[in-house]
């Protein structure tokens, strides 16, 4: 393995921690549980437009290629994943829990089926236990949410 995917797998379960963090927060201090929620959404919106923005520089490299999707269509993917990742923090929390559950799977979706071309086999798998952890702890926010608020 190539030092760029050792440090792509370091960064990666670093980023989990957050997520981790916030839902044994929600559990263990629910008294804090607002802010908790609150903090887990934006973290949720920053690292999901930090992935979108992976798109663009892809997009810029394709030029006038049009395999498997084109230029034009990977900036838009990377806006419209950008601009969720925006709006999902002007939503209340029970949106937020939709919108970030299927954005997350949504980016996925898009890397694994139209991108794979571009993506080496490494980050691909990377990616899938990431997203997999990730919508666990997005699913568990949005279930302590639905019990705590009923």
């Amino acid at each position: 393995m190539i030092a760029v995917a050792r440090l792509a797998i370091v960064v990666g379960i670093a980023g989990l921690l957050p997520f981790l963090a916030a839902i044994l927060g929600l559990f263990m201090m629910p008294a804090k549980s607002v802010a908790i929620i609150g903090y887990f959404y934006l973290y949720s919106a920053g690292i999901l437009a930090f992935m979108a923005g992976i798109y663009w520089p892809l997009a810029m490299q394709l030029e006038n290629r049009c395999y498997p999707i084109s230029p034009l269509v990977t900036m838009l993917l990377s806006q419209v994943f950008f601009v969720s990742a925006g709006i999902g923090l002007l939503l209340p929390v029970a949106a937020q829990i939709v919108l970030y559950t299927v954005a997350y799977l949504a980016l996925y979706v898009v890397d694994a089926r139209w991108m794979k071309v571009y993506w080496p086999d490494w980050y691909l798998k990377l990616r899938l236990a990431l997203t997999t952890i990730v919508l666990l702890c997005q699913v568990a926010a949005g279930t302590w949410f639905v019990i705590a608020h009923g």
